[in-house]
């Protein structure tokens, strides 16, 4: 089968795509024919080698796709049956044309989506549903500061904070962005390039600040998050994009808030979290989708790109311009299907 191969550690121009052996499902699994993947900030640190898969996965970028199934595994207890539309959460092996499930990382595509906005599903939106959900417990009226609102995981947080009853505010490095997060749902937007996004939360909430910060950016704003969080608040960090060493007196000040400093990866977590969080998701939010007039819920999907142009989509996410997911078509339509 075709897949993007990595054969050195380093920037978009080092991947290709090549042909590698085609997955057998082991007993328990579902292959998948893949028709569209989707990026993660995860897939351009694994191409640079700073974010290896655990151990015993595919070495192949991606962790999310949809398509259909093409075989059935051996001991497989559930409904799936061949040429059913499926999404899938992964730990690896999502830039191919075949993928091997197990069958409790498996979610049926909701009626409403194609396959393409199905791909744009699974790791953002499972990864979004888990942090506010199982990690901060948030609560309906509460106030969700959302960084970094207008990307994949971003744009699906908005929407599920509105689900749940709460309040989502964002901040963004555009105005585009914040335009774009606010058309979602979010209550008020800042650009953390631009002045003190601290002062604008303190100041639309009236001094009571966020309960719970979604952060995938770290180092580089935990003063300006400390300040904003709410007493007894939940500042979830998620990823260190703006760096992980921090100068100063965290935990003192994080102590007179009483807030809880909370880290999460999704990636590394069990078979048995992952499933678990999937049939929370499939029952509490993946309904949400299905209405094709006017769904509570949807796929914020940036810009589509050929499996041949994988390079030009890693320097399109690198290069921070995208507002949602970037899509990376796989299987043609003419072989694949919507």
């Amino acid at each position: 089968m075709l897949a993007v191969c990595v054969d050195v550690p380093g920037g978009p121009e080092n991947l290709r795509v090549g042909t590698v052996p085609k997955p057998r499902p082991k007993d328990g699994e579902v292959l998948i024919k893949v028709h569209a993947t989707a990026l993660n900030r995860a897939d351009t640190l694994q191409r640079r080698g700073l974010y290896p898969p655990p151990p015993g996965e595919s070495d192949i970028l991606g962790l999310e796709v949809a398509g259909t199934v093409a075989e059935v595994g051996p001991g497989v207890r559930g409904p799936w049956v061949p040429e059913e539309r499926v999404m899938a959460l992964l730990c690896g092996g999502g830039y191919a044309e075949y993928v091997a499930v197990p069958e409790e990382l498996l979610l049926p595509v909701p009626p409403g989506l194609t396959l393409c906005q199905a791909a744009a599903v699974p790791e953002a939106w499972l990864t979004a549903y888990q942090l506010l959900h199982l990690v901060a417990e948030v609560k309906a009226g509460e106030v969700v500061l959302v960084h970094a609102g207008a990307s994949g995981v971003g744009t699906a947080a908005v929407q599920l904070a509105r689900l749940a009853g709460a309040v989502p505010v964002v901040t963004a490095g555009s105005a585009q962005k914040v335009d774009a997060a606010v058309a979602l749902g979010a209550a008020a937007g800042f650009l953390h390039s631009q002045g003190d996004f601290a002062d604008g939360v303190l100041g639309y909430t009236g001094g009571h600040g966020a309960d719970v910060i979604l952060d995938c950016v770290g180092g580089t704003m935990w003063e300006r998050n400390v300040r904003c969080l709410a007493v007894d608040g939940r500042w979830v960090l998620y990823g260190t994009l703006g760096g992980k060493a921090v100068q100063g007196d965290l935990l003192g000040h994080l102590l007179k808030k009483r807030g809880r400093l909370i880290t999460s990866l999704l990636r590394s977590r069990s078979l048995q979290y992952k499933a678990d969080l999937v049939k929370a998701f499939s029952e509490r939010a993946l309904p949400f989708f299905t209405d094709p007039h006017q769904p509570a819920l949807k796929p914020v999907i940036d810009s589509v790109f050929d499996l041949q142009d994988i390079g030009e989509a890693h320097k399109h996410m690198e290069a921070n311009r995208n507002k949602g997911k970037i899509v990376v078509i796989v299987t043609p339509q003419n072989q694949g299907g919507e």
